[in-house]
């Protein structure tokens, strides 16, 4: 079966750790300064702590080698949004959005084929709070992807409607960076 596999960026994995250092800096020269008071101090700490937390959460997702979106004559499949392919028949048509610099592809289904059918009223209202910021309950997550987030929209809109004998050949077409 041809599929295309998308992996995370290292690059932006740098990005987060050339960003969080300079700050790692600042925390601990805080903290460590003679003439600093004790707000100083707690905030050093405060700091260091929070923006050091983007080494391990930087560690794991450079060493991570898992496919984060994989698209195949089936479906499209990304391991942050569902725990299983999204069949090409059931997504009805597809838009980016861009929430506070993060990329999304929004993909619309039916209702009876949405996962707040089945889940708790608090993912209900989390679903709903999706619905405040124009976003659907399965987005398509393009933040750690070096990506196109048109092209790739456009690629998934014509999966949507392309016939099964061509959506092999369709696939080919997509690089793996678009």
């Amino acid at each position: 079966m041809t599929e295309i596999k998308l992996y995370k960026s290292n690059k932006k994995v740098l990005k987060l750790f050339f960003l969080a250092a300079p700050l790692i800096v600042a925390g601990i020269w805080m903290i460590l300064r003679e003439d600093g008071t004790q707000t100083d101090r707690i905030m050093g700490w405060v700091g260091t702590i929070f923006f050091g937390l983007a080494i391990p959460v930087g560690l794991f997702h450079l060493f991570d080698k898992r496919p984060q979106v994989i698209i195949n004559e089936i479906g499209i499949y990304d391991r942050t949004t569902h725990d299983e392919f999204i069949n090409w028949k059931i997504i009805k048509d597809a838009y980016p959005i861009n929430i506070y610099g993060q990329h999304f592809i929004c993909l619309l289904v039916p209702e009876n084929f949405r996962p707040s059918k089945k889940k708790s009223k608090f993912y209900k209202y989390v679903a709903k709070l999706n619905e405040e910021f124009d976003a659907q309950e399965l987005n398509i997550q393009l933040g750690q992807l070096e990506m196109d987030t048109i092209k790739l929209t456009e690629f998934i809109i014509a999966m949507t409607h392309a016939e099964k004998s061509k959506k092999a050949e369709l696939i080919k077409t997509l690089p793996n960076k678009v």
